[in-house]
């Protein structure tokens, strides 16, 4: 097994974590999933949503899909949205690497890595958790585990 440490949220230098806070409204962005389908996040308001950025390179991206894919089937009656957001690379590889790993949600396409600048991500993964109000209720800079996913989610989904 592959031990992932991720540092608390004090240890990272502000501005590390992207262009948006808690309590922000992400910028709006339109991608495309692996099927060409046309995604933008405000289609999303009125439902809880975890955006996640990873590449197929970023090990500890490739240790953190299972926990996003059991909490994706988890929270599915919680009306759950997963945008995973894949940072510049083809769709031939997201699609083996999704295959490989059994994941049943949708990635989107950065293609020249557009939204993920906009975001000002530096590190991967970073995933941004966001409430039915379209809000940033979490963000999270490293692999997550399961107990800090449940954590953000609960927050997220209940409030709380």
């Amino acid at each position: 097994d592959l031990e992932v440490s991720t540092p608390a949220i004090s240890q990272i230098p502000s501005g590390s974590l992207g262009a948006f806070a808690v309590g922000d409204i992400p910028t709006d962005f339109v991608l495309e999933d692996t099927a060409g389908n046309v995604v933008r996040l405000s289609d999303f308001r009125g439902r809880p949503v975890v955006i996640n950025f990873w590449a197929t390179w970023c090990a500890p991206c490739r240790v953190e899909m299972p926990e996003l894919q059991a909490a994706y089937e988890a929270h599915q009656d919680d009306g759950l949205v997963l945008l995973a957001i894949n940072r510049d690379e083809s769709r031939e590889q997201v699609v083996e690497f999704i295959d490989e790993l059994g994941l049943t949600f949708t990635p989107l396409l950065d293609l020249g890595a557009v939204v993920s600048d906009e975001y000002q991500i530096q590190n991967m993964p970073t995933t941004y958790f966001l409430n039915e109000a379209g809000e940033v209720t979490a963000v999270h800079l490293g692999a997550l585990i399961d107990i800090q996913l449940d954590e953000y989610l609960a927050l997220t989904i209940n409030g709380s």
